[in-house]
């Protein structure tokens, strides 16, 4: 999550400098607390519950692992473009490269496989699907701002 944060301050400033606009109803705010939130919670649910490493857990190391290489692909191919926030360029062009060219937010998929896999190495059985639930709910009206601030609410 540090890593993603820098490189997303990195581009923030980059997409500002170069004149970009942020919607003003965006829901980030809620989002970086509730991201790592959730996470928190996961994790202290499975130091209460002290779950065994099993197979559960492989699978959500695997889910994660999965998860994050989605995740990493769609950072790579926006490019700079990539932020935690919605910043649009000037004449900006939808990109339908990458992962981009199977699905319309990759980086969401990826975000809810972050927190299933989270869930599942914990044994995070409360916790998990509230934070899922919650965060989910959370990235549709995100999904909303940026169709409406890349102009895609008329295509769809």
């Amino acid at each position: 999550m540090i890593l993603e944060a820098i490189v997303s301050s990195r581009h923030e400033r980059l997409l500002i400098a170069q004149g970009a606009v942020e919607p003003h109803d965006d829901v980030i705010a809620i989002m970086r607390l509730a991201y790592p939130g959730g996470f928190a919670a996961m994790v202290a649910e499975a130091w209460l519950r002290r779950p065994a490493l099993d197979d559960v857990f492989l699978w959500g190391m695997g889910v994660f692992a999965v998860a994050k290489a989605l995740k990493y692909w769609a950072i790579a191919t926006l490019g700079p473009r990539w932020t935690f926030r919605v910043l649009v360029p000037r004449q900006s062009v939808l990109i339908t490269t990458g992962p981009y060219a199977l699905m319309r937010h990759p980086n969401y998929v990826a975000v809810l496989g972050e927190l299933l896999g989270g869930m599942l190495m914990a044994h995070a059985w409360i916790a998990g699907p509230a934070a899922t639930i919650t965060f989910g709910a959370l990235m549709l009206a995100r999904i909303r701002v940026e169709e409406r601030a890349l102009g895609l609410e008329s295509r769809r």
